[in-house]
């Protein structure tokens, strides 16, 4: 039998992925690496980063998730800070209402409610990948109190439009959601507005 590490193959590729959930779910998205994965998969780092990109590629493909919602916001990030909030809201309600992307991140967010191993996983990742990086993009003090704030808002509106399913949220389009919830996500974000 050859020796050494396994060719790119579509069973590798399986094989990488249950190792990849499994260790997300034990270890949380912190405590996973491209390498630590790697090896335990018996495959080179660099055929996984060929697969999927990066961390947060892996994440997505190892969740099932047709679409990695902590990519999607990552991009949405940059930009104008000035209309980060309305570009933010509008990214995440596109991929949510996605007939592709929706149903696996549907079941994923079930799965939070249920299980906490899939909860601190979650939590972690909207803290790296959203929180963290909202942070950074802002000035003044408390910036990471106010991306907080904001990933709070965002989560909320997702929460109750997808999972709970709460009216009229659920059957608002993307426009009259943004007229109602973009002024909190403002206020998260840059503070109240001084009052004339």
């Amino acid at each position: 039998m050859p020796r050494g590490r396994r060719p790119g193959s579509p069973d590798t590729r399986a094989a990488v992925l249950d190792v990849a959930r499994r260790r997300f779910l034990a270890d949380g998205y912190q405590g996973v690496t491209l390498r630590s994965v790697a090896a335990e998969a018996g495959v080179d780092q660099a055929l996984i980063s060929y697969y999927f990109g990066s961390k947060r590629g892996l994440f997505g493909a190892a969740m099932a998730l047709a679409v990695n919602p902590a990519e999607v916001a990552a991009q949405a990030v940059a930009g104008d800070l000035t209309t980060l909030p309305q570009r933010v809201l509008r990214t995440l309600i596109a991929v949510w209402d996605s007939p592709e992307a929706g149903p696996p991140l549907l079941a994923m967010l079930r799965n939070v409610a249920q299980d906490e191993s899939h909860a601190a996983l979650l939590r972690e990742v909207v803290q790296q990948e959203i929180v963290e990086r909202v942070a950074a993009r802002l000035d003044g003090p408390n910036a990471h109190h106010r991306a907080t704030a904001f990933g709070a808002v965002i989560t909320g509106v997702i929460t109750l439009r997808y999972l709970v399913r709460l009216e009229p949220l659920a059957s608002m389009s993307p426009d009259e959601i943004l007229r109602h919830v973009g002024p909190a996500l403002r206020t998260a974000l840059f503070g109240p507005l001084a009052r004339g």
